[in-house]
């Protein structure tokens, strides 16, 4: 599925466009409002997420010309204002949701698929499971072999993005950005603190333990 990102703030871009690729999305990233235009007008996205702040055409008057140009592509607004007027402005554009800066990139993500999923009709998983492991979706209960694992947030957001990427080896780079967001330190310690405390919960009762450590290349989560 393809989807258009129009976002003149280069960090915020490379990390939305690469959260969105490794979830198997086609990214195509614009810097202006103008550009962001030309390409929706183009192109048949499945979803555009666009911030309000751009050069040449806000977000607003971005959405505003594509709905006037009878495009229904389906928008995530994305903006630093978080008043009920600015969400309401932004609605009312045409926009379909509305995101406030800064942002955990797993909600960026969940709406993104909820708009995908109402404009295509195409139902979006909500349990994933990898052997002994399941994880639910909407409830966010997360089992092993039918125990109840309590889990922390950051513990759940990794444990899912492990489970989603099951089998292939994640960088901490990888797990930095889609954890704690773009504005993140890229010499901390937190994601090796954060996968010792979900292996103490995910492994230790266990003989047979899921979660790997790759000397130099990350993490990977695999089903015995």
């Amino acid at each position: 599925m393809a989807i258009l990102l129009v976002e003149d703030d280069d960090v915020i871009a490379e990390f939305v466009a690469r959260g969105l690729g490794e979830a198997g999305f086609a990214v195509d990233r614009a810097r202006d409002g103008e550009e962001g235009l030309d390409l929706a007008l183009q192109n048949p996205y499945d979803a555009a997420v666009v911030d309000i702040m751009l050069p040449r055409l806000d977000g607003l008057g971005l959405i505003d010309r594509l709905r006037r140009r009878g495009r229904s592509t389906p928008v995530l607004i994305l903006s630093a204002r978080r008043t009920v007027d600015d969400r309401v402005r932004g609605l009312q554009a045409g926009g379909d949701d509305y995101l406030v800066k800064p942002f955990d990139f797993s909600e960026l993500l969940a709406r993104v698929q909820a708009l995908v999923r109402r404009a295509t009709g195409v139902a979006e998983p909500t349990r994933l499971e990898l052997g002994p492991l399941t994880l639910d979706l909407l409830t966010r209960e997360v089992k092993r072999e039918g125990v109840l694992l309590d889990l922390r947030p950051r513990e759940y957001a990794l444990l899912e993005y492990l489970m989603r990427n099951g089998g292939r080896v994640v960088s901490r780079t990888a797990i930095l950005s889609h954890v704690w967001g773009y504005n993140f330190d890229p010499h901390t310690n937190a994601v090796d603190v954060l996968v010792s405390r979900l292996r103490e919960k995910l492994d230790r009762d266990f003989e047979v333990k899921l979660l790997r450590t790759v000397r130099g290349a990350g993490y990977v989560l695999k089903a015995p």
